[in-house]
């Protein structure tokens, strides 16, 4: 049970213990910002176009509201979830976050520690900075799955796909709406792409096939890193190639980025167990729907389809209302990002810890026992 997630960390803070850290996601952003160069802050933070998308998953929070119940005896209560057969402590797992050494040299390797050290599971990216197999080492035991970015190159995805199942990833999270970069108006200005300087390609620079496919450029950075972006594109895709995949897997498999209910069919149909509703945090398309406001139409026309849900998540408020909307298990992707970009693995740590309690306070003053028992009672549309 979770009494000491809010009441230990509200202490510690009245006591004048832990003010080294932020306390809001704001102050977080703040000193990300601080500690980064232009070119990785943008990169992280930064969305599509006007980012009218990233502001839509914002608003769209503020219109709904909880319902609180009182009196309800739920002096211990139960932040856990289970999904796939991935149970996580709290009701969040990380997101796949792609080359994360522009944000801490540590990467990947920091925030898989401190998963390890909360038993949150942790999603890798297929353009990580550090590879597939070294990512599994310092996970240890804690649960994981391996983000598929599906590349033009169908050997090169095999073997991907293949290595993450021989260490220990439990499910294929298959990226649907990044088969090209989307238009990012930061880094365009910046001139700034962090694969064509050597980073984040390190899955495919310890990849058998790729580096049979490119020989000694593997080993030269700016070589190696414009032949990743080479394979990258890949709009040719279709839900039909969904059935080579299953072949290839004995994987639960995945569609990350489904925003309708007709996308959400059609995963399902290809062999998909379950999907992630998301926008890629409006990091692809300009002007496109709110990722809370897709969660609710899939929701309420596939009823027992696992849902996964990112995209906007702040706070433990978002996270709940998230759960009441129909979602089996939430993704923080940025937030974790500013903690790596503070403070490496401790700040990615700091972060989790401060959400878990913000979750247990939240849940504690709505009168829920579990987030499991949350559901569409315990939300309303906002006037």
């Amino acid at each position: 049970m979770t009494e000491e997630y809010g009441t230990q960390l509200m202490l510690e803070a009245y006591t004048g213990q832990g003010g080294e850290w932020p306390w809001s996601p704001e102050e977080w952003e703040r000193r990300a910002q601080a500690a980064l160069p232009a070119g990785p802050w943008w990169y992280i933070q930064g969305a599509a176009g006007s980012g009218s998308t990233m502001r839509a998953n914002a608003d769209a929070f503020p219109r709904w509201r909880l319902r609180p119940r009182v009196l309800t005896g739920n002096s211990e209560r139960d932040l856990s979830l289970e999904v796939l057969g991935m149970r996580s402590p709290l009701p969040f797992a990380l997101a796949p976050v792609g080359v994360q050494s522009i944000a801490h040299p540590d990467g990947e390797l920091a925030v898989a520690r401190a998963a390890r050290s909360s038993g949150v599971p942790m999603l890798l990216s297929t353009y990580s900075s550090h590879s597939i197999e070294e990512v599994a080492s310092e996970l240890g035991d804690t649960p994981r799955w391996f983000q598929l970015y599906w590349l033009s190159n169908r050997e090169i995805t095999e073997s991907l796909v293949r290595r993450a199942e021989a260490t220990g990833y439990e499910a294929i999270v298959v990226t649907v709406d990044t088969l090209r970069l989307g238009w990012r108006e930061a880094d365009l200005a910046n001139g700034y792409l962090p694969f064509l300087q050597g980073e984040g390609i390190a899955n495919l620079t310890t990849d058998p096939v790729f580096r049979a496919l490119v020989g000694d450029a593997a080993d030269d950075r700016a070589v190696a890193g414009f032949h990743a972006v080479s394979t990258f594109t890949n709009l040719a895709l279709t839900w039909s190639d969904f059935a080579w995949l299953r072949s290839i897997t004995r994987l639960p498999i995945l569609a990350k980025g489904v925003l309708t209910a007709e996308a959400a069919r059609q995963a399902v149909d290809a062999g998909c167990a379950a999907v992630i509703v998301s926008n890629h945090g409006g990091r692809q398309v300009d002007g496109a729907v709110a990722a809370l406001d897709a969660l609710v139409e899939v929701r309420e026309a596939l009823p027992e389809l696992p849902l996964i849900f990112d995209s906007g998540l702040r706070r433990a408020a978002d996270v709940l209302k998230a759960r009441a909307l129909g979602a089996d298990l939430t993704l923080i992707g940025r937030p974790y990002m500013y903690g790596l970009a503070v403070g490496g693995q401790a700040g990615v740590e700091r972060v989790i810890r401060v959400l878990a309690a913000d979750l247990d306070v939240t849940l504690s003053l709505i009168g829920a026992h579990s987030v499991r028992e949350l559901d569409r009672t315990w939300v309303e549309r906002a006037p």
